[in-house]
């Protein structure tokens, strides 16, 4: 299993190259970054710096989508930044969730998640594209032949199935295994159909670790679960509550959910966190002492996952990196 942090953009520019060096040392092997350019700073100028500071690290957003920028610019930035780190450069890929919603537009269709993936690798690769109503074909003279990894964000049965016929990996934002392998095999299971080789196809799990006493680390990442509700309320309101199609242990936590307030998307001090229980905190991040992270962590490989993503949203994050560096990664070395 591969470890990962993630950060937001208010993370202060000193701090963030010193905290990907300090990730970098203790064995992670990417950071990401979440891709909101009106919550928080633009998060490309920001990786393009923290590259500078690493030699092994890989950097992707986490996650983009199709609806921020022109596909030729964003197509731009991800090549110039495989290009800048010598080959160190991956994309997480959503339909558009808080970097859109907070202007009141709607995600993105998945048919067009898929083509803006098929459109950027090709400009990155090197190809002439043509997409949307742009009239003439386009080709950087300058690509040398990247590929580009894309992770693809999901939870509904559709964007799973997108992610595993489109994507090079999944990303899920919930650490609980049993619902990720569900989530997983319905990737893998799309993309077996469509007659892709899923061998090495890499499934993250995204969440907040925090490491201690197991009450304090359930209060410190409560703002997580209140996230994840958001998305799962988008699948419910499609689907219905009683379906076959989705896992009623993920359906069920959002019974009581009342709203969600996008100026505080991802923060500890967003109003809708009163439908959240401690037991679903606990299922959902990876919390407690260094042998319980063990133990949850080897459920999650077990499950099939592949890296383990940690965001950096909850306080102690130099502490964090230095617990793992120091008692969790060489378990799984």
């Amino acid at each position: 299993m591969e470890f990962a942090i993630c950060f937001k953009g208010f993370v202060e520019p000193n701090r963030a190259k010193a905290l990907v060096r300090q990730a970098e040392n203790a064995g992670f092997t990417y950071c990401w970054f979440y891709d909101s350019h009106i919550l928080w700073r633009e998060s490309f100028s920001a990786m393009a710096m923290c590259i500078e500071h690493t030699t092994k690290m890989r950097f992707g957003p986490c996650v983009t989508n199709p609806n921020t920028r022109d596909w030729s610019l964003a197509a731009s930035m991800f090549g110039s930044l495989a290009l800048q780190s010598n080959g160190r450069f991956d994309i997480g890929l959503g339909r558009g969730d808080s970097a859109v919603r907070v202007m009141g537009k709607k995600p993105a269709p998945l048919a067009k998640l898929e083509e803006f993936t098929h459109v950027v690798k090709g400009l990155v690769r090197g190809e002439e594209m043509q997409y949307g109503d742009v009239p003439n074909p386009i080709k950087f003279p300058w690509a040398q032949g990247y590929e580009l990894p894309v992770w693809v964000a999901a939870y509904g049965p559709k964007a799973l199935s997108s992610a595993g016929r489109v994507g090079d990996g999944l990303v899920l934002q919930i650490g609980a295994p049993t619902i990720c392998k569900w989530l997983k095999d319905q990737a893998i299971a799309a993309g077996v159909e469509a007659g892709r080789d899923m061998s090495n196809y890499k499934v993250m799990v995204a969440a907040p670790a925090y490491m201690g006493d197991k009450k304090n680390s359930i209060e410190k990442v409560k703002w997580f679960p209140a996230m994840v509700g958001n998305h799962v309320a988008d699948i419910v309101e499609r689907y219905g509550e009683n379906t076959d199609e989705v896992p009623e242990s993920l359906t069920s936590y959002i019974k009581n959910r009342k709203g969600y307030d996008y100026s505080k998307h991802g923060q500890s001090d967003n109003p809708y966190l009163d439908f959240i229980t401690e037991d679903v905190v606990d299922e959902f991040c990876v919390l407690g002492e260094a042998d319980e992270h063990v133990q949850k962590l080897n459920k999650l490989k077990e499950a099939g996952m592949t890296q383990f993503n940690i965001y950096l949203d909850s306080g102690d994050e130099e502490k964090i990196i230095a617990d793992y560096g120091e008692k969790i990664i060489p378990e799984f070395s």
